[in-house]
């Protein structure tokens, strides 16, 4: 049964990637957020659409999530997304503390496909001076007093 309700969530992440691009809303991604057997978001990739390269369909489910849940932190909840979340997908997916990653197809099936996903892995596995952005360290003894500050107060809240 479990099993089964995995399916279905996934089959309908893969129905929101195709209906997505048919509708030229977006790439051909989709995403599923379930909370307790509940569907909570599904979403598709709006980047073209909105001309926002943060409005990935995994990221986009989780504003909704968020928004459905009125609450920042997704602890209990899964995702089933259509493809493999790329490295900034998966960072809002650990951010997000969502419990549960399904996906279907892979890196390599979007790289056939002409998107960029394996690109940018392998770029995070090389050192900041290998890669194809090089970052600039500026102002450290700055920004950490800030830090400080945050590690001093005590009315924050964590996240």
């Amino acid at each position: 049964m479990i099993e089964d309700d995995r399916h279905e969530y996934m089959l309908k992440a893969i129905k929101k990637a195709e209906e997505n691009f048919l509708s030229g809303n977006g790439g051909p991604f989709g995403a599923v957020v379930v909370r307790d057997g509940e569907i909570v978001a599904v979403a598709g990739n709006c980047v073209t659409s909105t001309n926002d390269p943060t409005a990935h369909a995994e990221v986009v489910a989780i504003r909704e999530a968020c928004k459905t849940l009125d609450t920042f932190d997704l602890s209990g909840c899964e995702i089933y997304a259509s493809c493999e979340p790329c490295p900034m997908c998966l960072g809002a997916i650990l951010w997000a503390r969502i419990g549960k990653l399904y996906y279907a197809a892979d890196r390599d099936d979007a790289a056939r496909a002409g998107f960029d996903d394996e690109l940018f892995y392998r770029e995070l596995s090389l050192s900041n001076d290998e890669r194809m952005l090089k970052p600039t360290q500026t102002l450290q003894k700055e920004a950490v007093i800030v830090f400080d500050k945050w590690v001093e107060t005590t009315d924050k809240i964590p996240y």
